[in-house]
């Protein structure tokens, strides 16, 4: 089958005629009519993980499928050939540029119903990061205050709908053309961090969802109240996430190193920092289906490419220039 692979790190990504899926007793095929492009498969072709998070090749990239379920394995439940499904796979089953790629039942979701499929495989990895980090790690509740910045980017522009859901009071960071845009998401305060310094203009709140690290992620501390807490999503990692991911002794003395100016700045604060590189969940995405057709969230999708185009388009996501999501239209 076709699919956009790379036979090892930098190198540019290509089309391949590859084997077709394995798929075990618990895992779904599915005919992918969509796919979304994200940072992490720029990253992983640059090898920024190779460290921490090891890939064997040829690697086919893709972090967010929709698409048609074809075949099931011989324990799955609750999915049957025609059901129309949307997922991040887990990091031993990505492979989203691709004709048909095998999933997990654990990490797969019937789609939200009112959006097409172009729009639903522009949800999974975005949307799985914001549940994760405003529900899971930061358990935002009515009347708290959250910023995030990055507020027209492909997490932001979810993590803005899910904070208003949560009932927060929300505050972003945009360039001053995607300031109505920011409000139209339900963003209370909206700073354009291009001629405003988001430091002086909000102060005591109580979570911080960073994407930019750096001395964006020094400046987000100095904005959290009291035992705030400030989600990296672009680093730097933490123990913590060196021990889930079962990391030697070297490694994790690495990230600690790594992470440790931060930890102490924030310790220094009487704040908190966390790492989140978040993980497949189909019980998650089920959840954020039902919240896409109530209208609590709505997809942004800025750009859509055909499947010809797909490294083209992995390439074009550094120059950004649109709002939301971009996603590879696979089409048969």
């Amino acid at each position: 089958m076709r699919a956009f692979v790379i036979e090892k790190y930098k190198q540019p990504l290509h089309e391949a005629d590859v084997p077709e899926p394995t798929v075990g007793d618990h895992d779904v095929l599915i005919q992918v009519a969509a796919a979304g492009l994200n940072q992490l498969d720029e990253k992983i072709r640059e090898g920024e993980f190779k460290q921490i998070l090891p890939y064997t090749f040829p690697l086919t990239l893709g972090h967010d499928v929709a698409g048609t379920v074809l075949s099931v394995g011989a324990k799955v439940v609750g999915f049957a050939p025609g059901d129309e499904v949307y997922a991040r796979p887990a990091k031993n089953q990505v492979g989203g540029f691709a004709e048909r790629v095998a999933v997990a039942d654990r990490d797969l979701a019937l789609r939200p119903t009112s959006v097409s499929l172009v729009e639903a495989a522009s949800l999974p990895l975005v949307a799985l990061t914001a549940w994760q980090a405003l529900v899971e790690r930061g358990n935002v509740r009515p009347g708290q205050k959250v910023l995030i910045h990055a507020g027209a980017g492909g997490v932001g522009s979810i993590a803005i709908q899910l904070a208003k859901h949560l009932g927060a009071t929300v505050a972003t960071t945009v360039s001053g053309p995607n300031t109505g845009f920011a409000r139209s998401l339900g963003a209370d305060i909206v700073i354009d961090y291009k001629t405003e310094d988001f430091e002086q203009l909000v102060k005591d709140y109580d979570l911080v969802l960073d994407s930019l690290g750096g001395e964006n992620l020094a400046k987000s501390l100095r904005v959290l109240k009291p035992g705030g807490l400030a989600i990296g999503i672009a680093g730097p990692p933490d123990p913590s996430f060196a021990e889930a991911n079962g990391l030697n002794a070297l490694l994790r003395f690495g990230i600690g190193a790594i992470s440790s100016k931060v930890r102490r700045q924030a310790k220094k604060l009487g704040v908190r920092y966390e790492f989140l590189f978040m993980r497949a969940s189909g019980d998650q995405l089920q959840k954020l289906a039902h919240l896409v057709d109530n209208g609590s969230i709505r997809p942004v999708v800025g750009k859509v490419l055909p499947f010809d185009q797909t490294p083209e388009a992995l390439a074009s996501l550094a120059r950004g220039g649109f709002r939301g999501k971009a996603v590879i239209s696979i089409g048969h």
